[in-house]
């Protein structure tokens, strides 16, 4: 993003297009914890992730409110069930949320990453836990090239046995969304849970202890696959944590007023508070790299030394390479790509709140026996058989009234008392509808099916189909 002035001298433009540094995992980046307002977004969103510890424990009308249950291939959101016939649902969720991602990134870089991603956030807690076992960065990097003693020992110990139950706590609440939250916490405690469970908790402890505690930004740089593609997803107009180089160069120390060749220096007092705080290790005045997370703690440190020089904050702030060059902002509204993306995440909200304004609790099908296509009767009636298949989504098991209607002497045969129907399956039931074929006046009419609920009339669905009889 940093694009150099044609008045800087030669120097400086070399040194803005130097080799960008990448750390490869051969060094421990231990990063400043910085106060400021970017720090306190970032401590107030990490906070959604308590849903991933908290949620499993919601009731709702007596049982556990969000629910997944492959077994039984339905996932219970309070009072909606959904099955595996309304799958085209979660597709359009994964579209509204794959969307949303592209969209925030072409318009604020990414936002995910650096305030919501569970590596993150998890990387963050883990490094918080460091400061308070080992103190601030330059304390821990001493301690990591100390000698090993007791007092070393202790303090690594404790550290990671904290790091250890966090993965715990993470792999048992993942399995809790799975099934009744007390009964499985019941079944980890008397060492019965299933062996399925005790392999998710084993692999969610294992990489949440290794990822967020050894790897951190290591994942980002080499395992996260978004982390490759948000590059793609940039424009000129995407605004991004950005070094002001127009502001910011010549570099140099505060006591300096110029530089050997006598040269007015800029803004920036090369502090590297903006590295100090960097939880990717990363120099954002090198212009924008793989590793900005775009958590922008960089503004925050940046922003106290300038109140402190008293200078104007805004040499590290959000803002776009159009903005850096000089260039007219384009509208959000009038960005191409970012209504397009919008569209189409809001063909996907329609799409969700239609499929739940249309769950409803019951499915119909009503297949048509082909072979006979009709039958006559020896009282001279047409038959036609079907087999209806009805879905209960709801957990309980129901009873139901099935009528047809579509003639005025059709007759239903088969489903003259209730049927039963089990919780959340489809049940298969024959019928049989016939009509006096000298009252019929076509060799073909609709005909409808209509279910309902005894206990709860409001739960009803209708299906149309199709009667046959001879050629008239």
């Amino acid at each position: 993003m940093n694009t150099p002035r044609q008045d800087l001298p030669d120097e400086h433009i070399d040194a803005l297009y130097h080799e960008v540094h990448i750390n490869t995992g051969g060094e421990t980046i231990h990063a400043k914890r910085a106060p400021g307002r970017f720090r306190t977004i970032k401590n107030y969103t990490m906070l959604v992730w308590l849903f991933l510890f908290l949620g499993p424990y919601m009731r709702w009308d007596g049982k556990q409110a969000i629910m997944f249950d492959i077994p039984g291939r339905q996932f219970h959101i309070f009072d909606i069930t959904i099955l595996p016939q309304d799958v085209w649902m979660l597709a359009l969720v994964l579209l509204f949320f794959a969307l949303l991602l592209a969209a925030v990134t072409s318009i604020a870089g990414r936002v995910f990453c650096g305030y919501f991603c569970f590596q993150t956030v998890w990387t963050d807690v883990f490094t918080w836990l460091d400061e308070k076992f080992e103190g601030p960065p330059l304390k821990r990097r001493k301690l990591d090239h100390a000698p090993w003693t007791f007092e070393k020992i202790r303090i690594k110990v404790a550290k990671h046995t904290i790091w250890i139950l966090i993965g715990l706590l993470t792999g048992i609440s993942f399995t809790l969304w799975f099934g009744d939250a007390p009964t499985l916490w019941k079944e980890y405690l008397t060492l019965q849970a299933p062996l399925f469970a005790w392999i998710t908790v084993g692999t969610f402890t294992f990489f949440t202890y290794v990822f967020a505690g050894f790897m951190r930004e290591q994942v980002c740089f080499w395992l996260c696959p978004y982390a490759r593609l948000q590059g793609m997803m940039y424009d000129c107009e995407t605004i991004l944590p950005t070094y002001d180089y127009h502001r910011g160069e010549p570099r140099g120390k505060l006591k300096k007023k110029a530089d050997d060749s006598g040269q007015k220096l800029g803004d920036c007092i090369d502090c590297r508070q903006c590295v100090a705080v960097c939880p990717t290790g990363i120099d954002i005045r090198d212009g924008q790299q793989e590793g900005c997370i775009t958590c922008a703690l960089c503004i925050d440190a940046c922003d106290v030394i300038m109140d402190k020089i008293k200078r104007p904050r805004g040499l590290i702030r959000y803002a776009s390479l159009d903005e850096m060059e000089g260039k007219p902002q384009l509208p959000l509204l009038k960005r191409p790509r970012v209504l397009v993306y919008f569209g189409i995440m809001l063909f996907s909200i329609a799409g969700i709140i239609y499929g739940l304004n249309t769950l409803g609790t019951l499915e119909l099908k009503a297949l048509h026996e082909r072979q006979p296509l009709f039958v006559m009767q020896s009282d001279g009636s047409i038959q036609n058989k079907y087999v209806l298949k009805i879905l209960n989504k709801t957990d309980k098991k129901m009873q139901v009234a099935v009528s047809a209607s579509g003639h005025p002497d059709l007759k239903l045969v088969g489903a003259e008392e209730p049927l039963t129907l089990p919780k959340g399956r489809v049940s298969p039931h024959t019928v049989y509808v016939r009509i006096p074929n000298a009252k019929l006046e076509r060799d073909t009419l609709p005909i409808y099916f209509r279910v309902q609920d005894i206990t709860t009339p409001d739960h009803v669905v209708e299906y149309k189909s199709m009667f046959f009889g001879p050629k008239k």
